[in-house]
């Protein structure tokens, strides 16, 4: 799972703290976060979380992931724009935002597409909603699709 935009570790730590059997990569641009992340990650001997200071843009795992998750980082077109190239095939984006986005649903990009919309608590915050995206099928990944544009 790779959680972009991560911030002070959330929902990445918990997750990890929840699911040992996962893999987490939280993944900030901000060095002062991705430092707090990482001390985290060893106080709390997390072996299956790492701690990743980078732009999403810039990013270059060595392995696609199963989920893509957010909790605060960009409306949905730039979250889906800038992480669906780290999915792995049938992979899910999945974000957190408050009151149900319509007008950030309808300006996805092509080849994405909403999934599910799951209302969860918000810790008396008001609504929020769980956005999960995929690729609608025969979307091909954005590297795929520049790779396959530029073949003869």
């Amino acid at each position: 799972m790779l959680d972009v935009g991560s911030g002070g570790g959330v929902p990445g730590i918990p997750l990890a703290i929840a699911r040992p059997a996962w893999h987490v990569v939280m993944l900030d641009s901000n060095h002062k976060k991705g430092a707090f992340v990482q001390q985290a990650v060893i106080e709390l001997a997390l072996a299956n979380a790492e701690a990743v200071v980078a732009r999403v843009e810039d990013y270059a795992p060595a392995a696609p992931f199963d989920v893509v998750i957010s909790r605060a980082f960009a409306d949905l077109a730039t979250f889906a724009a800038t992480s669906a190239r780290h999915l792995a095939p049938q992979g899910q984006l999945i974000a957190m935002k408050g009151v149900y986005p319509d007008e950030e649903v309808a300006n996805l990009p092509a080849g994405i597409r909403v999934v599910a919309a799951r209302r969860c608590g918000a810790g008396g915050r008001g609504q929020a909603h769980l956005i999960v995206m995929e690729r609608d099928a025969g979307a091909l990944p954005a590297a795929r699709a520049r790779s396959a544009a530029a073949a003869p």
